[in-house]
């Protein structure tokens, strides 16, 4: 008789084990189970500070504050008294617990303890509730990491407003005085990204990660550069660790969410949005509830979707977001339009630019009025596909300030962006006026395009002036090289600068494209017939002489090109 073998599948139990159904219990709130779960690992490894904090806020998640401080001054006394984080925990229970002398004795602490500041964005708003609640200022004089937080708080405001160069300026400055300062250096490689600065953007995060492996902003804000980079590998090996990351704090919970929604993690972003909303402590935020809405409606989950976007129609009645995404739901839920993919608490930019396609002043408006739309236009303008980007400069051209001058400019030496696209960033900061000679990366190649002439500015870009700009360039795509076309846009916008505002009609955009090429290549001594433009354009020789001599009219052309090869003779002779 043959023994049997017992039919038992052997499973380790240990703190990980319990830590991810601890993980699972929570994605179902179920706090009663989480905690058990939090407790057994606690238990398998009693000298693990994380799996006592992971305690402490399911504790204070529950409310029940003063069992979690119990846990954390453990933690400080008997475990690592180095884990300043947990004073930082203890000032949020207290500030809940409304004992707000406690709280600011705990942030006072944490703050005087930790020089390198995870927490310090979230510790300044502490701050200034204690501010409020103490009807008085806090005792800082200790605090070592206070004395940039002025500057940092103006940083994280430009970045909001869009004024990217100014906020990479002071935060350079700030890290130069306080180099661990990471939450500076977080928003310094954000400022880059946005800015298109790619691989400085990577490696200031990375020096972010180095310090400090597990700060969550951090990795959060390498996984959005990676995702909009088509790095694949990279940010699967990071959605490893932010799937596993159950964050304390509801700020930090909300970066994930976000996080995980832009990567297209729609499930992930949705329980930790709704593990917000049951928490309570923003639930007086309209985004939170379009952002839990963007999530459902991508999991398929209209009616609650629906419910999320009336909420927050409820909260914000004067934004106009809910309500048309609560006009597209019908289509989404049919199949006749996809969810929205991004989590920005405004319309998507197509929406926006075509309400002002008709009133380039309300365009110009809006971009000086409202940091969010200006920040909008200047992300369209990294991530928009090639419609979008050539609209948006565009527009910019209608602010031209130095903000929208820097961003032009670090679109102009972006390897990554198009050659064409790149044409039109030219053609603008040139009909604003700048002079400045311009690095601009052309087909793999570094060039600089000096200013050849000096033009008024333009306060507008007129549609039929970029139509006579795209006949030119494209038939003068392969024949000239890209300063020769430079030359070319250069001379379009001295020309138009001159005559504005009796801009003639421009209804045969052929011929003025032909004579713009015409002049170009008498400026660069390349042969040049009317035939030849006759043939390509298709304009008639008469149309194209009669443009040409309105060109030479206004610039003075014949007048320039004949002292420049009387000095060429010279020169020679000499």
């Amino acid at each position: 008789m043959k023994t049997r073998r017992p039919k038992v599948i052997p499973f380790s139990l240990d703190a990980t084990f319990f830590f991810e159904r601890a993980v699972q219990s929570l994605d179902r709130y179920h706090y009663d189970k989480a905690l058990k779960y939090f407790r057994r690992a606690v238990e398998y490894e009693p000298d693990n500070p994380v799996n006592h904090c992971n305690m402490a806020g399911i504790l204070s998640e529950m409310g029940r504050y003063e069992e979690s401080n119990d846990v954390l001054r453990s933690v400080l006394d008997r475990i690592d008294p180095d884990m300043t984080e947990c004073y930082y925990y203890l000032a949020n229970n207290y500030a809940n617990m409304e004992l707000y002398e406690a709280a600011e004795d705990a942030l006072v602490r944490y703050l005087e303890n930790d020089a390198e500041g995870q927490f310090l964005e979230e510790a300044d708003e502490l701050l200034d509730l204690l501010h409020y609640e103490l009807n008085r200022p806090t005792k800082l004089s200790t605090i070592k990491s206070k004395e940039n937080l002025f500057d940092h708080d103006r940083a994280r405001e430009l970045l909001e407003a869009g004024r990217f160069s100014e906020a990479v300026r002071l935060l350079e400055d700030i890290i130069v005085r306080q180099p661990d300062f990471l939450a500076a250096r977080n928003n310094l490689g954000l400022a880059y990204y946005y800015m298109g600065l790619f691989d400085k953007s990577v490696q200031t995060i990375s020096e972010v990660l180095e310090a400090e492996p597990g700060n969550l902003h951090a990795l959060c804000n390498l996984a959005i550069f990676y995702q909009h980079s088509n790095k694949a590998k990279q940010l699967a090996r990071l959605m490893e660790v932010l799937r596993k990351t159950v964050p304390f704090h509801p700020e930090h919970v909300f970066k994930l969410a976000t996080t995980l929604g832009i990567v297209g993690e729609h499930h992930a972003a949705y329980r930790h949005f709704r593990r917000l909303l049951r928490t309570g402590e923003l639930t007086g935020e309209p985004s939170l509830h379009h952002f839990a809405a963007v999530a459902a409606a991508n999991i398929g989950r209209y009616d609650e979707a629906q419910r999320f976007w009336q909420q927050a129609e409820r909260l914000d009645p004067e934004s106009e977001v809910p309500p048309f995404y609560l006009r597209k739901l019908e289509r989404i839920r049919t199949g006749e339009e996809t969810p929205p993919t991004h989590y920005h608490f405004h319309l998507p930019f197509d929406e926006q630019f075509r309400k002002w396609e008709r009133s380039p002043e309300m365009v110009s408006e809006a971009l000086k009025r409202d940091p969010l739309i200006r920040s909008s236009f200047f992300w369209a303008l990294r991530h928009g596909d090639r419609r979008t980007k050539t609209q948006v400069i565009q527009a910019l051209g209608l602010v031209a300030d130095d903000e929208v001058i820097d961003a032009l400019k670090a679109f102009l030496v972006d390897p990554g962006e198009d050659d064409e696209i790149k044409r039109v960033a030219v053609l603008v900061l040139r009909s604003i006026g700048l002079q400045d000679p311009l690095t601009v990366a052309f087909s793999g190649r570094t060039l600089t395009l000096e200013a050849r002439r000096r033009t008024a500015r333009l306060p507008v870009w007129d549609t039929a002036w970029q139509h006579v700009l795209e006949k030119a360039m494209e038939q003068m795509s392969g024949l000239y090289d890209v300063v020769q076309q430079h030359d070319m846009m250069t001379l379009w916008v001295d020309y138009l600068s001159r005559v504005y505002p009796q801009v003639p009609k421009l209804r045969n955009a052929e011929g003025w494209a032909a004579a713009l090429e015409y002049w170009t290549a008498k400026m660069h001594r390349q042969t040049i017939t009317y035939s030849d433009l006759v043939r390509r354009y298709g304009a008639s020789q008469a149309s194209i002489s009669r443009y040409a001599n309105r060109i030479d009219e206004a610039c003075g052309i014949r007048e320039k090109l004949k002292m420049s090869l009387n000095l060429s003779l010279f020169n020679e002779q000499g």
